[in-house]
């Protein structure tokens, strides 16, 4: 590429709209990997009460969005979480908060290279009859990535719709199927009450689960540099995507427990002779047919796909801000003539190619090794950044409200705050949910998280100290 097609410190202006951020915060969220991945565990240690955990989750993502969206219109920066922290409780919280959320993004990538190579292999057998290496569905995904995300943020948007379309289409099939046909039991809305979760013999296992159904939603704030009339978008963005996820989780889990029966839904995951991680398949075949188990299993991996392309898109966004805030090499803000970070694409792709290679050289398990653990660093490190964001908002407003009603970025976001803060207190309670490991083990997975928050503010701290000028023009621009 010659020098003249590169920029510093420049993405491209008005290039996405506000069903374009939509697909990608949803898509980050993965919603069909939710269903068939998350439900059948929620379900099996939390019990009949999922259905009402994804709604309130969903309500503390709007009390938060609340605050959050009034805030986008005083903080434009692909790196969201880092300039609100900056803005709200300072710029050592600012410079602690980004190593935090990039680390999160990072190794959520790392887990869903992971989890295309596990469920392609899985795919391509059964479907196709066909054993095909983990390794090979994770490559052509780490090469397609970057294709795309070299090509502009519109290009990527418009895959992303195509595939989410078709994903969120095949849970609506099997949960229309369910509702038509009828189940067991009575259609009750129990499972949507309060008492539910109240009952529920694990309620912070749903809340794990719930809160990290909704993964990826604050990306709406990393385009705003680049979304046409972000303070319209990056809002409508914002409430219609955790509006819709939390809709769709609710009525897609009440339909498992209406389709199988309160009590039949829980007999069939308890099975000793069973698999509970056939629930979804076992739904579908049940309700529509076989040609719907193996779309899904199909669209399963398109979906990791599509959720990788939304956190590979928002990592090198956060590595471009960092860059462009000289917190790391000034190189890192480079960008195509497309508008694309350069350098953050190519890095990234060169973290997934070493991860992916150094794991199945040494035989190791893509689900086991790739997977599980980044995953559940990745969940703990984002719901927790959402947590300090949500108290920045706070403190931004606090010295001034700007005109905004007290409710909107105040009481609501509070509330929002406390909250999130309680989902991460949840997570960390009941991090075993996650990834089933020992409690040892998990120590040195939770820890990163308020380490990294930490080193972030005393490395500011030091910057401030030895140099001054540059302490200063962090996010000065904004």
């Amino acid at each position: 590429m010659s020098h003249s097609d590169q920029q510093t410190g420049a993405l491209a202006q008005s290039r996405v709209g506000t069903w374009g951020i939509i697909f990608f915060v949803i898509s980050a969220a993965a919603p069909l990997t939710v269903v068939a991945g998350s439900f059948p565990v929620a379900f099996l240690f939390g019990g009949v009460g999922l259905p009402a955990a994804m709604l309130a989750a969903g309500i503390v993502l709007i009390l938060f969005a609340s605050g959050f969206t009034a805030m986008s219109r005083y903080v434009k920066n692909a790196g969201a979480f880092y300039a609100y922290a900056a803005k709200g409780l300072g710029k050592p919280a600012g410079v602690g908060i980004a190593l935090t959320t990039l680390m999160s993004y990072i190794f959520l990538s790392v887990s869903f290279y992971g989890l295309i190579g596990f469920f392609g292999n899985i795919t391509s057998n059964a479907v196709f009859g066909t054993d095909i290496p983990w390794w090979v569905f994770s490559a052509v995904a780490a090469v397609t990535i970057f294709v795309l995300s070299r090509s502009g943020i519109d290009v990527g948007a418009k895959v992303l719709g195509i595939l989410l379309v078709a994903e969120v289409g095949i849970v609506l099939i099997l949960v229309a199927a369910i509702f038509v046909t009828g189940g067991p039991e009575a259609l009750t809305l129990e499972p949507l009450s309060p008492n539910a979760i109240l009952s529920s013999p694990a309620p912070g296992v749903l809340f794990v689960f719930a809160f990290g159904a909704f993964l990826g939603f604050e990306g709406t704030a990393v385009y705003a540099e680049e979304a046409k009339d972000p303070n319209r978008s990056v809002p409508r963005a914002t409430f219609g995507a955790v509006a819709f996820l939390a809709l769709f989780y609710s009525l897609a889990a009440i339909a498992f427990v209406y389709g199988f029966g309160a009590t039949g839904i829980m007999e069939f995951l308890t099975d000793p002779e069973g698999d509970f991680t056939a629930l979804p398949y076992a739904m579908a075949g049940t309700f529509v047919g076989d040609w719907l188990v193996s779309a899904m299993l199909i669209m399963i991996v398109t979906s990791f796909f599509a959720c990788l392309l939304a956190f590979h898109n928002a990592s090198a966004r956060y590595i471009f801000s960092m860059g462009r805030e000289k917190l790391i090499p000034q190189s890192f803000a480079a960008t195509n003539g497309k508008g694309s970070p350069m350098q953050a694409n190519f890095v990234l792709v060169v973290i997934a190619g070493v991860a992916i290679i150094t794991t199945a050289v040494t035989g190791g398990d893509p689900y086991m090794v790739l997977a599980i653990g980044p995953y559940a660093m990745g969940t703990a490190g984002l719901v927790f950044a959402q947590a300090v964001a949500a108290f920045a908002v706070l403190g931004f407003f606090a010295r001034n409200r700007r005109g905004h009603n007290v409710w909107r970025v105040l009481i609501l976001p509070g509330l929002g705050a406390l909250g999130l803060a309680a989902a991460w207190i949840a997570i960390v309670q009941n991090f075993q949910a996650l990834t089933g490991w020992d409690p040892s083990a998990n120590l040195w997975l939770i820890l990163p998280v308020p380490a990294l928050f930490v080193a972030g503010i005393l490395w500011a701290s030091i910057v401030k100290k030895q140099d001054p000028a540059r302490y200063e023009s962090l996010v000065s621009e904004l």
